[in-house]
């Protein structure tokens, strides 16, 4: 632990909030699960600002941490930054706002087609970040995949003529996962664009590059997203596993089976897999409740006829 600040920090648990030594060894343990995060976007915990803490609770979320944990490393995170704030290394404290997970059974949010579309319409081709990032939607939406296996998604592993592409999930599991035509295409066009930039050293094989030609950061992928949705006007918090929720959803929606949606979003048991069939019930449930006659006030059950 060389850093002055964690140092000091680590003396300010000791000295002024006298917890045990085993609890703050689990402060700093969780601690140095955002700094790790942070570090792998390139910037530092005095530069975060509250939009990362949110995209790090989405990863949180993504490795399959329970929510339970979530919210005790959370805790710890506020409790540095408050730290930061009093010893004024920061005038504000960028977790004021950042909510715990809910304990419950959460629903992630979901995007309408209408919604997904507005997104992809969006986006101005005519910048040249454009169709890249109109590959990206298509892919995330397309196939389902992670944030994290977007970024490292590799050239190599795609096969166009099959219509597959090789995916590393977690725990370096690998996976074929089909890739659509529209994705293809989208793709394809893409890389008439990545052709004209200049790749930097050992980046050439990832498939989504910035304008430096270097591999694009998870930080990037949600703040690309983010700023369509603001444009599409979607009042929605959404992120990239916002995509891979639609493409379940829509998938189940369609009819299809719950294993293969198992196999194609990676999830290593169909429990995990079994939260859209709650979407759905969750959804059924209001339909009931929002036009069934006797949960509608406005409709008489004298004017129901057989």
């Amino acid at each position: 632990m060389t850093d002055p600040i964690i140092k000091k920090y680590h003396s300010f648990l000791l000295l002024e909030k006298s917890l045990s030594p085993n609890t703050i060894e689990a402060y700093e343990e969780d601690l140095d699960k955002l700094l790790v995060y942070l570090a792998d976007a390139k910037i530092t915990y005095l530069e975060a600002k509250i939009e990362h803490l949110r995209d790090f609770l989405i990863d949180l979320h993504e490795l399959g941490i329970s929510p339970r944990s979530q919210a005790r490393i959370i805790s710890g995170v506020k409790s540095f930054y408050r730290f930061l704030q009093y010893e004024e290394y920061l005038d504000e404290d960028p977790t004021e706002l950042l909510e715990m997970p809910k304990l419950g059974k959460h629903l992630p949010e979901v995007l309408s087609i209408e919604e997904i579309n507005n997104v992809i319409a969006a986006i101005d081709l005519s910048t040249n970040e454009g169709q890249r990032n109109r590959a990206i939607i298509e892919t995330l939406y397309g196939s389902g995949l992670r944030v994290s296996e977007l970024v490292n998604l590799k050239m190599s592993n795609i096969y166009a003529d099959e219509g597959y592409m090789k995916v590393e999930g977690k725990g370096n599991k690998e996976r074929l996962v089909p890739l659509s035509d529209e994705s293809m295409k989208q793709i394809k066009l893409w890389l008439i664009d990545r052709n004209e930039l200049s790749i930097q050293k050992g980046h050439e094989d990832f498939l989504f590059l910035n304008r430096r030609g270097a591999q694009l950061t998870r930080v990037m992928i949600f703040t690309i997203i983010k700023k369509l949705a603001e444009v599409a006007g979607i009042k929605k918090n959404i992120s990239p596993h916002t995509f891979r929720h639609s493409f379940a959803t829509h998938l189940l929606d369609g009819g299809a089976n719950l294993r293969a949606i198992q196999q194609m979003l990676g999830h290593e048991s169909i429990l995990t897999t079994e939260i859209y069939t709650h979407m759905d019930m969750q959804y059924l449930r209001e339909t009931v409740l929002q036009f069934h006659p006797s949960n509608n006030p406005n409709v008489s059950h004298e004017t129901i006829t057989e």
